[in-house]
Parts: C-alpha cells; structure tokens; sequence
C-alpha cells in the first residue's frame, strides 16, 4: 500500500474498483474479483435483496468495501431512499449515487445528481456520484460534499473508451478530490489511458463481465490500473510533430 488512494479518509490499496452486475455465474464473479486485486465492489440495491435473500453473493463479497450504487434511479428522491435502504440493509454509508436522465443513454440527470449528493451529505453518507465528463460538474458535486467524483468514460456498457480525454485531464487536474473513471471502458487499454490522464482510479463492470475470460480480464485490468498510474507518475515525454534522435550525433564514424 506504498500508493494508497485515499476516499472521506479511508486508504484503499487497489485503484480498481470492479462492478458485480453481468457475470455468467458466481463462480466466475469471485474468481474475476480475486484476480482483479480490487478492494471497492460495487453491488446494484436492485439486484441485492433486501430482505435476506442475497447471502450467496454477499458472502463472496467478504474481506471487501462493498459500494450500493442506486442504478436505475430517475430521480432524487427515489435516489436518496435507495441510499438509505442500503445503508440499513448493508451497513454502509458509501454510496455510488446515480440519478439517470436519458434511458436510451443513461446519461445522469445533473440537476437532480446534485440536489441527490446534497441531501446524501447532510445524511452522513460518503457520497460518490456518477456524472458527465464536464468540468464545470464535477466542481459543482465536489462543491456540494462528494467524496469523490466518477465521471463517464463514454456510455455505460459501450467500450468505446475514453470519448473525451481532454475533458477526463482537465477534470483530474483541477478536481479537489479523486477522480474516478466510470463507464466505457471496454478493454485495458481504455483502463490505461484513464489513469494516465490523471484519474485516481478507475471503475469496471462490462469489460470484464462480458469478456471471453472474465478472470484474464480482470487480471489484465489490474495491471493496466498500475501501469497508468506508474506513467502517470513518471510523466510521459511531449509530443512532436517531427522526429528526434535518441543518440548524439557526435562522434559518427566519418564525421
């Protein structure tokens, strides 16, 4: 843990977080969480019953922080009551907040996101919205208490990647607390690209759920996380538009 992220407080050693929703079985679900390395799972309030009737899949969860997420939440209201289901039910007050506004898209609806994070806050719970790739947005939700902003890669469950890396580096450099890549990614490329970007980490669901191999693709993701971070860290070199020798041009035989 020599490079913690660090949410509301909270030191986490891995900078993968992985969704549970898609798997073809559990057996493939807890092996892929197992070769991913991640510490944040994150679980659906409307796949995980409430009533008692999820212990199979809560307990291959053991040993990591499990993140509800309101997925399927068009308003703040019935957003702010899913959070609060889970809470009681799992005994968290970490939330994934989405509050979508477009079904075809499911782009998040940012004016009841807001007011959602808001009243979240003001609640005592640790807050991590799912927002558009806007600058200007993921101010405004830090600025309303979240503990961290997730900003879509592109649309959810598309793999097209990072539609957007300009908007994703300017939202990392300026955002007062971690950035995490939601949405989008489709292979560890996009995982890659993400974390070289800035972001502090990156979360992943389809890409690995949906893959020939769930379990080499989770293990792959693992790697990718680290790798961005790492040439994150080092900086890369500028680019040019013309070509630059990488050895001195004294001393060639002949001249």
């Amino acid at each position: 843990m020599h490079d913690p992220l660090i949410i509301a407080g909270e030191r986490l050693g891995s900078r993968l977080f992985l969704g549970t929703a898609g798997y073809p079985n559990q057996s493939a679900l807890k092996a892929a969480i197992e070769a991913s390395g991640c510490d944040v799972v994150t679980v659906s309030i409307r796949r995980i019953s409430l009533a008692g009737h999820a212990t199979d899949t809560l307990s291959l969860l053991s040993g990591h922080r499990i993140l509800p997420n309101t997925a399927g939440c068009e308003t703040a209201r019935d957003a702010v009551l899913t959070a609060e289901l889970a809470r009681e039910a799992l005994g968290t007050n970490w939330i994934k907040l989405e509050v979508i506004g477009d079904r075809e898209t499911l782009y998040p609806d940012v004016v009841e996101l807001s007011g959602a994070t808001r009243q979240l806050v003001e609640a005592g719970f640790v807050v991590l919205p799912y927002c558009t790739d806007d600058p200007v947005v993921c101010q405004r939700l830090a600025d309303c208490g979240a503990a961290a902003v997730m900003p879509m890669g592109s649309l959810i469950g598309s793999g097209i990647g990072i539609a957007n890396p300009g908007n994703l580096e300017l939202i990392s450099r300026r955002s007062p607390v971690p950035v995490v890549v939601d949405a989008g990614i489709g292979t560890a490329s996009d995982a890659v690209i993400a974390m070289e970007l800035g972001a502090a980490a990156v979360l992943v669901n389809t890409a690995v759920a949906k893959a020939a191999d769930p379990v080499a693709m989770a293990r792959a993701m693992r790697h990718a996380v680290e790798a961005g971070r790492h040439a994150c860290r080092a900086g890369r070199i500028p680019r040019r538009g013309h070509a630059e020798p990488s050895s001195p041009q004294l001393g060639l035989v002949g001249s």
